[in-house]
């Protein structure tokens, strides 16, 4: 069906239609254009979101739980979808938008052309039928001059009165408008029928012509709009694919959370190797309160020959935080002697496996050097070998560097171990001989029999058990450390010598006599008195004690 032939007479319609049909396609055009920008902005959004909850940490801050580890999967899924997204919308720009913005333009220009075109055809149809009827108008006043002429004629010729030249005169009047309407008759005919053939023409070819060209543009406009209706879809289906992908990474992500093996890592994470507290033994204050056979009163049993176990002792335990206290803010030492054993054995092993791959990474580059400074030698031409063993000597200097430093890494770690394997059979030999003898306190806090005497001297032990403790190549590890209120000189055998402020280990705690048990950052141990210093122990070190 064709507009040219069934819509012949409806050019003002059309020219309407088409409008309508262009405007059609500029409202899409510009749905797609808010559609796209939807994307853009969810797109944005998803990636602000992931940014939020998914900011830089170090390292060492980086989760280890399963639980994390999806989660930030998860996060990283969603950065890949929002990516998805932002193609959507900018293949949405360029293949939809973009080209559906270049064809209203050419349906334009167009549709201008086609009507241009009719309104000449139309204009140039007027002005035949004004020539037409312009003539047709001439033929009609030529035609009734002619009749009043041949009537005049007419009457002077049946005028008795009348004279011959009278008569002639309108004779010769009446033969002219005679000619002259005769001339415009043959005009008028002349002008009907090109105005005819103009009008055929007009109707039969070029109005149909422009209707079909009309017709034509607003049928390919919408195929255009199926198109992009298509490519509207197409875009979402080809980005299907990676989306499906990154929901799968989400759902892979939720089936790796493994609860066992987060609480592993916990208890990886936060075991101190230090074993639970001992029972409190009961300490009998009435052994020497005489008691006759006749009195009433239950006797409490003898424990002559036990003595209290000072580690135990309540009147040092009252001030104590155990297991849940705050832990005090400690110091970090280069062999972490700071850390529980377990933590610490961990941290070492860490440090070992970093160096290593620092020195395995010094070696790569010695290689590499060598093998350039062997090139050098065999081409002159390609560099100077000299030039290269600068940095051969520097990188050789950075490797025994690392090696020492793996090497003292290792000690200390071989002194965790060691002490891990030996603690409990260390423990109770040094605990037996430190006990608080029956004496009062003194305002400082430790134990004397003589008022008049500021302190009294540390525990006299076995020399053979002293040398063993002091001599034994594996340390004790610091289970917290301490800052000294007072200078003390350390004069007797086994105390150990401090300025004020000075700052020290602690390695064992006061076994209730009045002394703990400090080392010198520089190594040297020996016992120290308790109310000249004051102590902070670690949290997983019999709890967070602070002693004044």
């Amino acid at each position: 069906m064709s507009w040219g032939t069934e819509l012949w007479d409806q050019f003002e319609n059309l020219d309407k239609h088409t409008q309508w049909g262009i405007d059609f396609l500029e409202r899409y055009a510009k749905f797609v254009r808010e559609r796209l920008e939807i994307e853009q902005g969810y797109a944005k959004q998803l990636r602000n979101l992931v940014k939020k909850y998914c900011p830089k940490r170090s390292k060492e801050e980086e989760p280890r739980f399963t639980s994390c580890l999806s989660f930030y999967t998860v996060l990283n899924e969603l950065n890949d979808y929002a990516g998805q997204r932002e193609v959507v919308a900018e293949e949405m720009g360029h293949k939809v938008y973009g080209e559906l913005m270049r064809y209203s333009q050419d349906l334009k220009a167009e549709r201008k052309h086609h009507l241009q075109e009719g309104r000449k055809a139309q204009q140039f149809l007027d002005h035949c039928w004004k020539q037409m009827d312009n003539s047709k108008k001439k033929f009609e006043r030529e035609c009734r001059e002619a009749e009043k002429t041949q009537l005049l004629y007419e009457r002077l010729d049946s005028d008795i009165n009348a004279t011959k030249s009278e008569v002639e005169k309108a004779k010769t009047q009446l033969y002219a408008r005679t000619h002259m309407a005769d001339e415009s008759k043959n005009e008028y005919a002349a002008q009907l029928q090109n105005f005819n053939a103009e009008q055929w023409k007009h109707f039969g070819v070029t109005i149909p012509q422009i209707f079909k060209n009309l017709q034509d543009m607003d049928e390919r406009r919408t195929v255009k709009l199926g198109e992009t209706y298509r490519g509207f879809a197409e875009v979402e289906r080809r980005v299907i694919p990676i989306i499906s992908k990154c929901l799968e990474g989400m759902v892979s992500a939720a089936k790796a959370v493994d609860e066992k093996r987060d609480s592993f890592i916990v208890v990886e994470s936060f075991k101190s190797g230090f074993e639970p507290p001992g029972d409190f033994p009961f300490e009998d204050f009435s052994q020497n309160i005489y008691r006759t056979g006749s009195d009433g009163t239950i006797s409490t049993p003898k424990n002559e020959g036990v003595k209290p176990d000072p580690k135990h002792s309540m009147g040092k335990s009252k001030n104590k935080l155990w297991l849940f206290g705050k832990k005090p803010k400690a110091l970090t030492l280069e062999d972490f002697s700071h850390l529980p054993p377990e933590q610490r054995r961990k941290r070492l092993q860490q440090r070992i496996d970093e160096l290593g791959k620092e020195l395995q990474k010094e070696m790569d580059q010695r290689d590499a050097l060598n093998k350039m400074k062997d090139v050098y030698e065999k081409n002159p031409q390609m560099g100077d070998p000299s030039s290269l063993q600068p940095k051969i000597s520097e990188t050789i200097c950075t490797m025994e560097r690392l090696r020492s430093e793996i090497h003292k890494n290792e000690s200390w770690l071989s002194e965790v171990e060691g002490k891990q394997s030996s603690r409990e059979n260390r423990r109770p030999s040094s605990e037996v001989n430190h006990h608080a003898p029956h004496g009062r306190e003194s305002p400082e806090g430790s134990y004397t029999d003589d008022p008049n005497q500021e302190h009294r001297s540390p525990p006299q032990p076995d020399v053979h058990e002293f040398d063993d403790e002091f001599d034994d190549d594996d340390p004790l590890p610091a289970i917290g450390h301490c800052k000294a209120l007072y200078a003390f000189d350390g004069q007797n055998e086994g105390t150990l010598a401090f300025k004020e402020d000075e700052v020290l280990y602690i390695i064992e705690e006061d076994k209730g006599d009045g002394w703990t048990r400090a080392r010198k950052q520089g190594g040297e141990e020996g016992y120290v008195p308790t109310s000249y210093v004051e102590i902070t122990l670690e949290k997983n070190s019999k709890g967070a004690v602070t002693y004044i």
